[in-house]
């Protein structure tokens, strides 16, 4: 009988105990009927000081009963040989588990196919017919392994390599590998590939040669390791930047324009002033950004108009770093109005100008526009705004008892970026409480504490967080990951979370660097938002890569506070 989806997921489980193999089963990407894309990963892959070659093993992507078969077959057999210490392996046995589930293979029963198509161009991660394509190009891709080994099932042996491979192709007597649009042929693409190519050799055998070629191939990688692939190397160079380096780079797009009046833009010109208020001497920026937001600043209530959304109100933050830097009173002026903005409704609703359903954005926008203007304000209702603003978080009841929260009341799905709004917003809101209040321990502490609680085994090993937090294989997304990391880090700066979230920051801090190339370019910040009408809706959301004003923004105030708490400053 032929291998079904039940008994692969019935392997996967046996390998995943193994009891001499520290296997962690996780996911890389979801099938268009919601399958996921198991993996199966050694811990020690993503230990930034592993001195092991690290190998991704991938197979199935016909999605055959017999590329299954062997694939499982050569994960067992790594996991069983003693010279295993050589080696860290991530693996993905079955990148095609709609056409094994279907069998449709190669087909993948959506009207595409995972063996073929690479690099896919575009479709990241919501492709109508060929999904599996993006999420596994994207996990190789930025797990940056320094060898990939694809296996499938054939009568004979035969070994191809692509042009990253270098000296194995001789030593393997092997082939070019073919199609030129494989996944193993493309990875070696040195044009193509971002953000860098990656050694490749597929192996075709049978089950009688399998452990005797998977062995000659270990022991040739043994004898003359590969080194660190070209996108490791490329992503290495990126971490390796200090803070104030990566938030340079962002700044060379991001916090240049005040259009259209929104929080994306607000928050990327803040970043810029907080990274300048890092130098010897913050100055040089001040002319800049004041003519960037002297519309504003000279006539606020008619830029920001009667009915500006939170989104647009919360624009204003920038203003108080300016205030800082200026002791111009117009920008506290720009902060007070904005407060003014917000308006009770009545019983059970929110404040004008959120939105009705209680969104997890609006934690943010509230909090960062209330916090500084109630600090900046002469206004003596300010005590009355601190109120509305703290009643609306109280009476929110998005935060389940996980302390998880929900996009909005009427929306059952853990969004990454939704969390990410909702830790920043309570931040926020501890920021510009008294500090006593923040030390008694009030609710909203102990609301955002279990907040971050229950974020950090969601974390990845990557350091990033997924798209829709609770479900494994969606994509890893960048602008949560920095939100999150903000808010962690703001947290202990403020004396709120131990030093047990160090760690936590540190990880998540990596992982974005990793996603930031030297132009300030980023890797999956999901596009758009609002409230969703389901899981699939939230999966499908499209991922952005390159300039993206909502990721870009975040990741500038994320490295301008990693910047801060480095220095020691918990203020």
């Amino acid at each position: 009988m032929p291998l079904s989806i039940e008994q692969f997921e019935t392997a996967v489980r046996e390998l995943a105990c193994e009891p001499d193999v520290d296997w962690r089963r996780a996911a890389c990407g979801v099938t268009r009927p919601g399958r996921e894309i198991v993996t199966l990963e050694d811990p020690d892959f993503y230990d930034k000081e592993c001195n092991r070659i690290r190998v991704a093993l991938v197979g199935g992507l016909s999605g055959t009963p017999e590329d299954v078969e062997i694939a499982l077959l050569a994960v067992r057999a790594i996991a069983c040989k003693s010279d295993r210490s050589r080696i860290a392996v991530i693996s993905v046995p079955c990148a095609n588990p709609g056409g094994l589930a279907l069998g449709s293979g190669p087909a993948n029963g959506a009207g595409g196919r995972v063996d073929r198509g690479y690099p896919p161009a575009g479709g990241f991660f919501n492709h109508a017919t060929s999904p599996e394509s993006r999420y596994l190009w994207r996990w190789t891709c930025y797990q940056a392994p320094d060898v990939v080994i694809e296996v499938r099932s054939g009568h004979g042996t035969d070994w191809e390599t692509n042009l990253a491979a270098g000296t194995l192709r001789n030593r393997l007597a092997a082939k070019p590998a073919t199609p030129h649009d494989s996944f193993i042929a493309a990875l070696g693409d040195d044009g193509q590939v971002d953000p860098g190519p990656i050694p490749g050799v597929r192996l075709t055998a049978g089950a009688d040669s399998l452990n005797r070629e998977l062995g000659r191939l270990l022991d040739l990688l043994s004898d003359e390791p590969p080194g660190p692939s070209r996108s490791r190397q490329v992503i290495e160079s990126r971490a390796a930047r200090d803070p104030t380096e990566v938030g340079r780079d962002l700044a060379r797009t991001n916090g240049r324009t005040l259009d259209p009046i929104n929080y994306t833009q607000g928050v990327a010109i803040s970043g810029r002033l907080r990274l300048a208020m890092l130098e010897p001497t913050p100055m040089g920026i001040v002319g800049d950004v004041a003519s960037l937001v002297e519309p504003l600043t000279a006539d606020p209530a008619s830029v920001l108009g009667a009915n500006a959304g939170a989104p647009a109100v919360a624009t204003v933050v920038w203003a108080e770093e300016m205030l800082a830097l200026t002791r111009d009173a117009r920008y506290g002026n720009v902060l007070a109005s904005a407060m003014r903005a917000f308006e009770a409704r009545g019983d059970d609703e929110p404040p004008f100008p959120l939105d009705p359903n209680f969104i997890a954005e609006d934690h943010f926008f509230a909090s960062a526009v209330i916090g500084r203007g109630a600090r900046v304000s002469r206004d003596s209702n300010s005590a009355n705004y601190v109120k509305l603003l703290t009643d609306f978080l109280l009476n929110a009841e998005i935060q389940d008892p996980n302390g998880l929260f929900r996009h909005s009341r009427h929306g059952p799905v853990y969004w990454g970026r939704g969390n990410g709004f909702a830790a920043m917003g309570l931040a926020e809101y501890l920021t510009y409480i008294p500090e006593d209040g923040r030390r008694d321990g009030g609710e909203l502490v102990s609301r955002f504490r279990r907040h971050m609680e229950a974020l950090r085994p969601l974390q990845q090993p990557s350091g990033m967080y997924l798209q829709v937090l609770d479900f494994p294989g969606s994509y890893q997304e960048l602008t949560a990951t920095c939100m999150i990391g903000y808010a962690m880090a703001r947290g202990i700066r403020l004396g709120v979370l131990d030093d047990r979230f160090r760690q936590s920051v540190g990880s998540a801090w990596r992982a974005a660097t990793e996603r930031i190339d030297a132009a300030g370019n980023i890797v999956d910040g999901c596009a758009s938002t609002g409230v969703m009408d389901g899981l699939r809706s939230y999966l499908d959301r499209p991922a952005n890569s390159g300039y993206d004003d909502r990721t870009g923004a975040m990741a500038l105030w994320f490295a301008a506070e990693i910047a801060r708490l480095n220095s020691g400053d918990d203020g």
